[in-house]
């Protein structure tokens, strides 16, 4: 029964196959990250930022299921999409979930310049929810045994994809364009350190989740 197998911890999006996210359903199971609520705080701070354009190009970076790329393309049907990720586990589930929207999917690591490197200087938008908890954190069980250590997990500080990722959000983004990084509870100074540090960000600041603590922080592309 469900009900048992919910008992052993197993989360309940993977005995469903599906999880809620803003607008849409997600197909997820063994392999992939469930997206959670707090990330849709940091998708519609994206939506905002480019409602204004008629055609934005959008990347997400650590896409995993796909949650920010299908609800940016499925709130703004004129953007242009584009999805990375990098594990074979995972990409499935994209591919699965981006199926019937216009959202591009490309195989790489998304802090690598070699990765989609066309995009350099375009892109109007860069968001992402990347592997942040810092090594030896408890998680609960359902996280621990169930979602993938890669998504979840990311160095001593939490901050080692992070950091590729502000170098790699500068290069990608036009001047005036915008960047969402969801972050651990932990780095509510951490992360807008980092994008201030890179001298490439202006407007930088730090968004609380539903539970008012500090969970994304955004900024600003500045004119090289």
């Amino acid at each position: 029964m469900l009900a048992d197998r919910r008992a052993q911890r197993i989360p309940l999006q993977y005995l469903t196959g599906s999880a809620p996210f803003r607008y849409v359903e997600l197909a997820v199971g063994p392999g992939v990250f469930v997206p959670r609520p707090e990330t849709e705080l940091l998708v519609g701070w994206g939506l905002d930022a480019i409602a204004g354009q008629s055609r934005p190009l959008v990347v997400d970076l650590c896409a995993g299921s796909g949650a920010i790329a299908v609800a940016v393309a499925t709130e703004h049907p004129g953007a242009v999409v584009v999805a990375v990720e990098r594990s074979a586990d995972a990409l499935p589930w994209l591919r699965r979930n981006a199926a019937a929207t216009s959202v591009r999917i490309v195989e790489g690591d998304a802090v690598s310049p070699a990765t989609v490197p066309d995009l350099d200087g375009h892109v109007d938008a860069v968001l992402s929810n990347p592997p942040y908890v810092p090594l030896g954190t408890p998680v609960s069980p359902e996280v621990a045994d169930h979602d993938p250590p890669a998504a979840v997990f990311a160095d001593h500080d939490g901050l080692g994809v992070i950091r590729g990722l502000v170098t790699r959000a500068a290069a990608l983004l036009k001047p005036g364009g915008v960047v969402a990084i969801e972050h651990d509870d932990t780095h509510g100074s951490a992360v807008p350190d980092l994008l201030r540090a890179s001298g490439a960000f202006t407007e930088v600041a730090d968004h609380d989740d539903l539970t008012g603590r500090p969970r994304f922080a955004t900024a600003r592309r500045l004119a090289d």
